[in-house]
């Protein structure tokens, strides 16, 4: 008998109807193919190799919880957000954080209270479908140096700014050249433990670029804040960190250090796999657990993709929060460590709302989850008060 459970039902979750169709484009598009044309987007050089630098400050952890933690009550902070993307708390602000919103291109700030406050626009951001503007994160190590990811065109960008009081800085270019496309833009950001940023990327539509080095579509990347090739990175002068990604949209990081990314599947599996720098992730030539040596197969794999379309990813305390899109639900995947420090992964437990479509999962410092709705971007049904963040109760 399956041990999947359902934490808490807030209403009865409708089969996924015909405005959820095809895994491959975010959750509800177009199917994708190998014959589909090129986005045309260039591929830049790799930048030049510098040091890496010194270990930054530990950053302030969210509040700790013994052991597996799981949902166990929902609430709604914020409404009327405008195709929200990303979530980044504001270190030193407790209870506020940044929320992207895509088509717009905007940034606001919003508070536990549910206040937003529009914070301002990223300059050049041209984007359709999928594109637009992404992912966002913070610097723990320079707090007020905030970086984001956003379409330009044929090409997804990273730009570094600085956020204090409200206001943004001037926007400089820390990495471009990554291909873009009406689909599978990638554009997850995050700082892991050794001060390097981590960028997911998607292959744009065109899936043989996820098997090619010389191109920055279809991987996870790492830089060093100022954009720089860390000598450590596993192809010499590469940003790649790992590749055969058909498109990555969440990356997390556990209590040892190890990052975890959320992959969209195509017909057969979605993805969560465990990041080792170098190794190859197999699209398109494998989807899901497929046991091929050439491969890295995933932890964990749903089937069939209606089950999920995974984007944003949060780790608290030996789980994985998975935030899906065409799934309509947040799953829930606890982790355990062998003896030999392997990973295993127990079957997902799964959070259904009555919400639709959810895009990103962040633990806030109070050590609630944060998750942000995604029903106002043009594929999901929206309704009055769309879109929104959710507020949920973590217990051991």
């Amino acid at each position: 008998m399956s041990i999947r459970r359902m934490i808490i039902v807030v209403a009865a979750l409708a089969v996924v109807g015909a405005s959820c169709s095809d895994s491959s484009s975010d959750g509800a598009s177009p199917t994708g193919s190998a014959s589909e044309p090129s986005s045309g987007a260039p591929t830049s050089g790799a930048p030049s190799p510098s040091l890496s630098p010194g270990t930054p400050p530990a950053p302030s952890s969210p509040v700790a919880l013994p052991g597996p933690v799981t949902p166990s009550a929902v609430e709604e902070i914020v409404t009327g957000l405008a195709a929200p993307w990303s979530i980044a708390f504001v270190p030193g602000a407790e209870g506020q954080a940044l929320v992207t919103q895509r088509d717009e291109g905007t940034i606001v700030l919003v508070d536990a209270g549910g206040t937003v406050t529009p914070v301002g626009s990223v300059p050049g951001v041209d984007g359709s479908g999928e594109g637009g503007l992404l992912g966002l994160a913070f610097d723990p190590a320079a707090p007020g140096e905030l970086y984001v990811y956003a379409t330009m065109g044929s090409q997804n960008v990273v730009q570094r700014t600085t956020y204090a009081d409200g206001v943004l800085g001037s926007f400089s270019v820390v990495l471009d050249g990554i291909p873009a496309g009406t689909r599978h833009d990638g554009g997850r950001l995050a700082f892991g433990p050794d001060g390097m940023l981590y960028i997911s990327t998607g292959e744009g539509g065109v899936p043989e670029d996820a098997q090619d080095l010389d191109n920055l579509g279809g991987k996870i990347l790492r830089i060093t804040p100022a954009g720089d090739v860390p000598p450590d990175n596993p192809f010499d002068g590469s940003p790649i960190w790992t590749y055969g990604h058909r498109n990555v949209e969440g990356l997390a990081f556990d209590d040892d250090g190890r990052l975890w990314a959320s992959e969209f599947g195509d017909r057969s599996a979605d993805e969560v796999n465990l990041i080792s720098p170098g190794e190859n992730y197999g699209w398109p030539f494998v989807e899901g657990i497929g046991g091929a040596p050439d491969y890295t197969d995933p932890v964990v794999e749903w089937r069939p993709t209606s089950e999920a379309s995974p984007s944003g990813l949060a780790y608290v305390r030996d789980t994985l929060f998975v935030a899906a899109l065409r799934g309509e639900r947040l799953w829930q995947v606890p982790l355990a460590a062998d003896g030999s420090g392997s990973v295993s992964a127990g079957e997902p437990a799964e959070f259904v709302t009555d919400y639709g479509r959810l895009r990103d999962a962040v633990v806030a410092p109070d050590g609630t989850l944060w998750v942000l709705t995604n029903n106002t971007d043009g594929r999901g049904s929206a309704r009055d008060g769309d879109d929104r963040i959710l507020r949920l109760t973590l217990t051991p």
